[in-house]
């Protein structure tokens, strides 16, 4: 309580207790009015406005939409990006972080929590976009997944080259050979894919894996054949649409096969068969009327017979290299260079010496041979003997020299008479 001194002379401070916050109706905020019940000589109670209050209270962050970074895989390359997804009219600059097999993308670098994520699970190609920019240093990318187009603008060539390493490693779980990168870049993508294997190893599978066919197969396998599951075998097909459309793999339950295939309608529509082997023999194909087949081949025969060769078995050829590439190591630093081994035309054949003459003594211009007829044989001749008797026939050359004889002598004997 506060305590009035009887001479104002003599005042005394008033205690803490006198001091403090009250909120009032709107019409009394922002002014000093003296709390109700005190006495004359109490200083003014202090009445704050609703926005300072909200002020001077503590912030407290909202979490985003998305899960802390904290709990993310771990991050193998990050950096502003521009990202225009399939459902988006404009592009929004965030910073993404390459974390695991997914894209995460915060508002800043700073940020807790993502906003966005682009499971890379769907990923089909990624491919340069040449259309010009308003910044003429950013380059694009298209990136396809199954389920549309995301296009991205890195800030120029070199950042987007080392965004497709990224991207390929960690899809293809192997270093891409195609692209323009120093060696030390390399070797930094190679880490990358022994540390995505080794995470993808370690992780709890969410789903257990197709276990492997528990019944041998009869007769030779076609060369269809993938030992996936349905998901791989989905994205097998979407990447490689030139080399099939149909499959053949290990069923889920281990003791039957299915067949996949993918077509074009407003975009791909895929397609699951089983085939169960029969106890007789042979397999069969699970439809509404079942399609018995006597091996694997007969299978894909069928599919692609009913069909009328719409289906075709898919046979996917892999790359071969155009150049022969070497490792070498540098003696002064150790650093390991990969070379590319020059290529040369094979070495000419040496030209064979001129063709002397049989008779080296005999002049250079000899008279023609005189007249060559071919030997005949003293075998009959019959039409089942295959020795027949030749024919005697004068070679031409050998008739016009007998021709120009007979003339010459002709012109002598009347010469003479």
């Amino acid at each position: 309580m506060c305590m009035t001194p009887t001479s104002p002379r003599h005042s005394m401070p008033p205690p803490a207790s006198c001091w403090f916050i009250a909120t009032v109706p709107s019409y009394r905020l922002g002014r000093r009015v003296p709390w109700p019940g005190s006495a004359p000589l109490c200083p003014p109670v202090v009445v704050l406005s609703q926005r300072q209050l909200m002020a001077a209270a503590p912030v407290r962050q909202r979490p985003g939409p998305g899960g802390s970074r904290a709990h993310l895989p771990p991050c193998y390359y990050e950096g502003y990006l521009e990202k225009k997804g399939p459902k988006e009219k404009a592009p929004k600059r965030l910073w993404t972080c390459l974390c695991g097999n997914a894209l995460y993308f915060f508002n800043n670098a700073k940020d807790a929590h993502y906003v966005e994520k682009l499971d890379l699970n769907g990923f089909v190609s990624l491919k340069d976009d040449c259309s010009r920019d308003k910044n003429l240093e950013a380059a694009r990318l298209i990136l396809r997944m199954k389920d549309g187009e995301t296009r991205i603008t890195a800030p120029n060539l070199e950042s987007r080259e080392l965004w497709k390493g990224f991207l390929y490693s960690v899809t293809d779980l192997n270093v891409p050979s195609s692209l323009t990168l120093l060696p030390g870049q390399l070797q930094m993508l190679k880490e990358v894919v022994d540390k995505e294997r080794s995470r993808r190893r370690s992780r709890t599978p969410t789903r257990a894996p197709p276990s492997p066919l528990s019944v041998p197969l009869v007769g030779e396998i076609p060369p269809c054949f993938r030992p996936v599951s349905r998901t791989e075998a989905e994205v097998l097909l979407e990447r490689h649409p030139d080399c099939g459309n149909m499959l053949l793999r290990p069923g889920r339950d281990g003791c039957s096969l299915a067949v996949t295939t993918r077509q074009d309608l407003n975009g791909s529509v895929f397609r699951h068969y089983r085939v169960t082997q029969r106890d007789q023999g042979g397999y069969v194909i699970d439809v509404e009327n079942p399609i018995p087949c006597a091996t694997l081949h007969d299978v894909i025969d069928a599919l692609v017979e009913k069909t009328a060769g719409t289906l075709q078995p898919f046979l996917l050829e892999e790359p071969y290299e155009e150049n022969i590439t070497y490792v070498s190591a540098n003696d002064e630093n150790g650093e390991r260079i990969l070379h590319t081994a020059p290529t040369s035309p094979l070495p000419k054949a040496p030209a064979l010496p001129p063709k002397q003459d049989r008779w080296p003594g005999s002049p250079l211009s000899r008279s023609p041979a005189p007249d060559r007829r071919i030997l005949t044989s003293s075998v009959p001749a019959s039409p089942t003997n295959p020795m027949r008797r030749l024919i005697l026939s004068p070679s031409p050359l050998a008739q016009t020299l007998n021709e120009e004889l007979k003339m010459k002598l002709e012109k002598r004997r009347a010469s003479q008479e």
